[in-house]
């Protein structure tokens, strides 16, 4: 007997998550903004937040992603190109971000966010990474980019200007024939990686006043970037250069894109591996001073890192509450079960740190040029807060996908995009031990910064916290004698001073959550560990509130 199978109705689905307003459906980062920003500014980033929450802007992330760049080393007749080919998904993500300013807005003269432009920035990248971390790559180095070039005022008045464009131009074409740049960066090569006083590319001067680079790089980020910092020795020691794709006389540069780089995420971003030939470039500040120089770029893109971190576990905490909100199981909505409402109250809370910290690292580096205190804050906590902030990602945005289910495993949705994405920042611009000795560093160049640090962090809690204080004070100097224990040193200091951004911008149930679940000593591994003394749906309804 034929049987005849008719489509059955679909139910229990969750709808899609995409179409919102990122900024507008974010609470905390509603009241952050108007915090400092009045109204009008505040309207800026919440149109921003719709466009990067928008069916169209997820789709173009999925598709850039989906189809990831082309490394094209020869054209059809034989030459070599050393060119990389990219979805239109991925030009239509970067025309966004440019047009909003992300990669020149800190260093616009009559930018409307006036001495908050690094807070503002943070904001968009807050929001910008939740919709696609991958193309911000290249944003990011060419804003901090500009902080290296500082350092060469000829290279800075030819480069900065076209960096300052909001155009974003793709063309492969001499830079003074473009709308707008880009910047990259290349640091390690295959025998050092994070140790860079272990490179070997060479440069030597030449009597047109630039140089000729003979090496490598075995981490060349965005190679159709216009131009890249990189670091080669010389005969006074490692120096900052500037290499261009296109030479002064309109010629390519003998840069060799070897090959891409195969990355477990960041998949629409093309990282490649490369091999100067005579390269030129330009010496970008004093010769031998080059890791000096090009830090000044580094710091700025740790801030970035943590941005970004800290949204892509906004967005997994946003989407995992979306599904538990309209996913029935056992008779009701899965949220309404305690053990998921645990789960969501508890991720929240490190979201909540999370977003609240990197603001405050953000508006450090605004007040940094006229309040030393903040710029020891900024020095002392930028890889302190990097740190912590990329490395709770991963098992957050994990748990995130566990609360989907199947459906967050499997790839037509985000949350296993998102996955393969968290754990980037901890590694790049200084992985999690590095971070930890450039906290040691802080202090032993500054031992009155933590005391700095600890006074500004009492003054957002209210109180002074003699028994937080006197912990941190114990640990720094434990790490001098021992550093194996900076990274106890690290997380605690990032935890505390998570804590007192949390109370300084969303003070509240939240803030004492956190306060007492993550600095009262108790041993958790995992998330779900917030018993019946807080109200887990007061929590999650404060971070992700129903639409």
């Amino acid at each position: 007997m034929d049987a005849t199978f008719d489509t059955h109705e679909v139910t229990n689905q969750v709808p899609p998550f995409a179409g919102r307003n990122l900024f507008d459906t974010d609470p905390l980062l509603v009241r952050i903004a108007h915090s400092v920003f009045e109204t009008e500014r505040v309207s800026g980033l919440a149109e921003f937040g719709g466009q990067c929450g928008s069916s169209e802007a997820f789709e173009m992330a999925r598709m850039a992603n989906r189809h990831e760049p082309v490394l094209k080393t020869h054209d059809s007749q034989g030459n070599r190109v050393d060119m990389v080919d990219f979805h239109p998904s991925y030009h239509a993500l970067m025309r966004r971000s440019y047009e909003a300013g992300l990669h020149c807005e800190i260093w616009d003269s009559d930018n409307a966010f006036g001495g908050d432009r690094h807070f503002a920035r943070a904001i968009k990248m807050f929001l910008s990474a939740q919709c696609e971390n991958g193309h911000l790559c290249p944003v990011t180095m060419t804003s901090a980019a500009v902080a290296a070039l500082r350092h060469q005022p000829d290279l800075d008045a030819v480069w900065s200007p076209k960096i300052r464009s909001r155009h974003y131009d793709h063309r492969f074409l001499p830079a003074d024939r473009k709308t707008g740049v880009s910047i990259g960066m290349g640091m390690t090569e295959k025998q050092g990686g994070t140790d860079v006083r272990a490179n070997t590319t060479r440069a030597e001067r030449t009597d047109n006043g630039m140089w000729r680079i003979v090496g490598h790089k075995w981490f060349f980020s965005a190679p159709m970037c216009d131009a890249f910092l990189i670091l080669a020795q010389t005969d006074d020691g490692q120096s900052c250069f500037l290499v261009p794709r296109h030479l002064p006389d309109g010629s390519v540069n003998p840069l060799r894109l070897q090959r891409l780089k195969d990355k477990l995420g960041n998949r629409s971003n093309a990282s490649s591996e490369v091999e100067f030939h005579g390269s030129g470039g330009f010496l970008v500040g004093e010769a031998g001073a080059g890791v000096r120089t090009i830090l000044d770029m580094v710091t700025l893109t740790r801030l970035d890192c943590a941005v970004s971190s800290a949204a892509l576990m906004r967005f997994a905490l946003a989407g995992a509450v979306h599904h538990c909100r309209h996913r029935s199981v056992f008779g009701g909505p899965l949220i309404d079960k305690p053990l998921m409402l645990s789960v969501l109250a508890d991720m929240a809370l490190d979201v909540s740190a999370a977003c609240s910290l990197v603001m405050r690292l953000a508006q450090a580096f605004d007040a940094a040029a006229t309040n030393e205190n903040e710029a020891v804050y900024a020095r002392l906590m930028t890889p302190a807060i990097k740190y912590w902030v990329c490395k709770i990602a991963p098992a957050l945005v994990y748990e995130a996908m566990e609360c989907l289910g199947g459906n967050g495993y499997v790839e037509e949705g985000d949350m296993a995009r998102v996955y393969r994405e968290a754990p980037l920042n901890a590694i790049w611009e200084g992985s999690g031990n590095v971070m930890c000795l450039d906290v040691l560093r802080v202090l032993s160049r500054q031992p009155e910064a933590l005391d700095v640090v600890l006074s500004m962090i009492d003054a957002d809690f209210g109180q002074k916290r003699e028994t937080v204080s006197d912990v941190l004070k114990k640990l720094a100097l434990a790490s001098q004698d021992d550093p194996g224990t900076a990274r106890i040193l690290t997380e605690q200091l990032a935890l505390t001073a998570a804590a007192a951004a949390t109370q300084r911008y969303a003070p509240g149930l939240a803030s004492e959550a956190f306060m007492v679940t993550r600095l009262g000593g108790q041993w958790r591994s995992t998330y779900g560990m917030l018993d019946s003394r807080f109200d887990g749906r007061a929590v999650v309804e404060a971070a992700c509130p129903a639409a």
